[in-house]
C-alpha cells in the first residue's frame, strides 16, 4: 500500500526509498552487472557514479535519492534505476510504492528484464546478443550485437518492433541477404498473428496487426494466408557493410515470467563467419573508442 497524504494522494517515502537503493547499491558487485573490477578497488559493493551511469543519471541526481533529499523521482526515472541495479520484479514494485508510484503491469507488455537474462547479456561481450519483447523490441543489445546489426533500442512507439519496420521501413531489410526476405516476411507475419492470437482482442500485438494492415500491401497479402507456425532456417544470415555476409546460429533462452526472449548468435569455430565475427569485434571496439 501507499502512504498518501490528507487527500489520499500518493507520496514518496524518502526514507524508505533512500535505505532501500543504498542497500541494494552496496549488495552489488561490480562483476554483477557487468563492469570490471579494478585491481584497487576498496568500495563495498557498487560507486554511486556507477549506478548513476548504469541508471543513466547524473551521480547528483543520484546521491540525493540515497540522500533522501532529492525530488520526487518520475516513472520513467524509477524504472531506469530498477533496471540499473537489476532488480527483480518485486523490487521493482516495492521501488514504484516508495517512490509514490503505481508500479507498472508485469507480464509482455512491460520491459522490465529480469536479472537472470541481464546477468547472462552482461558476460557476452564477445558475442552478438540482444533481449527481445515478443513482438520484436529489442529491450538491450551487447556491443557486438550492435556491430552487427545497429542500435535497434533507439527507435520509439510501433517502430520498437523488427516486424513493424520491416514492413514499414525498406532499410529495415538492409541486414538481411536479399534471397531470405521472402521467408522473413512470412516468418514476421505468421508471428505476430500467433501472439495476437494468445493476447487477445485489444492487446498490442492486434493493435500492431491493424497498423501494418493499413500501412503495406504486402503484410495485408501474408496476414489474409493465415499462416502460422513458419519459423526462420536454423541458420540465420546477415548481411554485414564492412565483413559482408555472416551465418550464425541463433540460440534462444526464455524468460516466460515477461515473454522476453535472450538471443545469442554464434558461428561454427573455423569457418569463415567465425573470422568476420572475430573482425567485427575489432571494428565494433574501434566505433566506440
Amino acid at each position: 500500500m501507499h502512504r498518501t497524504d490528507g487527500e489520499g494522494n500518493a507520496v514518496i517515502d524518502r526514507l524508505g526509498l533512500a535505505t532501500f537503493l543504498r542497500h541494494r547499491r552496496e549488495s552489488l558487485q561490480p562483476e554483477d552487472v557487468g563492469l570490471p573490477r579494478g585491481p584497487r578497488r576498496r568500495t563495498n559493493g557498487l560507486r554511486r557514479e556507477e549506478v548513476a551511469s548504469l541508471c543513466h543519471m547524473s551521480t547528483d541526481y543520484y546521491a540525493r535519492l540515497e540522500r533522501g533529499t532529492g525530488p520526487q523521482p518520475s516513472q520513467q526515472m524509477i524504472a531506469s534505476i530498477a533496471q540499473g541495479l537489476h532488480l527483480s520484479l518485486d523490487e521493482r514494485d516495492h521501488v514504484f510504492r516508495l517512490s509514490g508510484h503505481n508500479p507498472p503491469a508485469r507480464g509482455a507488455d512491460g520491459d522490465h528484464i529480469s536479472p537472470g537474462l541481464l546477468r547472462i547479456l552482461d558476460r557476452l561481450h564477445d558475442t552478438p546478443a540482444e533481449i527481445v519483447t515478443e513482438l520484436g523490441e529489442t529491450l538491450r543489445q551487447t556491443p557486438m550485437g550492435i556491430a552487427l546489426t545497429g542500435d535497434a533500442t533507439r527507435f520509439t512507439g510501433r517502430e520498437r518492433s523488427l516486424g513493424y519496420r520491416w514492413f514499414t521501413d525498406p532499410t529495415a531489410r538492409d541486414a538481411y541477404p536479399s534471397q531470405d526476405r521472402v521467408l522473413l516476411s512470412r516468418v514476421y507475419a505468421a508471428g505476430l498473428r500467433e501472439v495476437a492470437t494468445v493476447r487477445g482482442p485489444g492487446s498490442r500485438a492486434e493493435r500492431l496487426a491493424d497498423a501494418l494492415r493499413a500501412h503495406s500491401e504486402e503484410f495485408r497479402d501474408l496476414w489474409d494466408a493465415h499462416e502460422v507456425g513458419v519459423r526462420p532456417t536454423e541458420v540465420k544470415r546477415f548481411t554485414h557493410p564492412e565483413v559482408g555476409t555472416l551465418e550464425l546460429h541463433c540460440q534462444t533462452l526464455l524468460d516466460p515470467d515477461q515473454s522476453h526472449r535472450l538471443l545469442v548468435y554464434t558461428a561454427v569455430p573455423g569457418s569463415e563467419s567465425h573470422q568476420k565475427l572475430q573482425l567485427l569485434s575489432v571494428i565494433g571496439a574501434q566505433s566506440i573508442t
